[in-house]
């Protein structure tokens, strides 16, 4: 967990939140499984029992049946929201962020262009390299062809 969606689990008792951020778009049968979860948590509250957490994490855990490979790529260049002014959403910037560190826990390589620099993307550790540009077609061809990337 990166902290990104947040939410909280008692201790003892059988209870527990979460929230997801808005681009989660979260549905009526999406994670539909937590609501399992509370149930089997307050069925078995009499009873010894597994933690609330350990129940989520055994629940929450993907065991893939198949090994797939796939070609990674080295290098990825993404496209940033630019600056935000306050009141205006900046989901596109948080998304932003959170595909640079999912990139960086793959080691590969991020480009970013036109950050808002008011946010993490611009932070230490975050992009490998970040272009303060516009994103106009002649300035992302000039990077392309500059950078490279997959």
């Amino acid at each position: 967990n990166d902290n990104s969606n947040e939410g909280i689990v008692h201790s003892n008792l059988p209870y527990f939140s979460v929230q997801f951020h808005p681009e989660h778009t979260a549905g009526p049968e999406d994670l539909e499984c937590l609501f399992d979860v509370f149930l089997e948590s307050v069925k078995d509250e009499n009873r010894p029992r597994i933690s609330v957490k350990d129940r989520l994490t055994q629940k929450l855990i993907y065991e893939s049946s198949a090994l797939i490979t796939l070609e990674r790529p080295k290098k990825v260049l993404i496209l940033g929201s630019g600056g935000l002014s306050i009141g205006q959403a900046g989901e596109f910037d948080y998304s932003g962020s959170q595909a640079i560190k999912a990139l960086k826990e793959e080691s590969i390589q991020t480009l970013l262009i036109n950050p808002n620099i008011a946010t993490v993307q611009t932070s230490k550790g975050m992009a490998d390299k970040v272009y303060f540009l516009p994103i106009t077609p002649e300035y992302v061809e000039q990077v392309i062809r500059s950078e490279r990337p997959e």
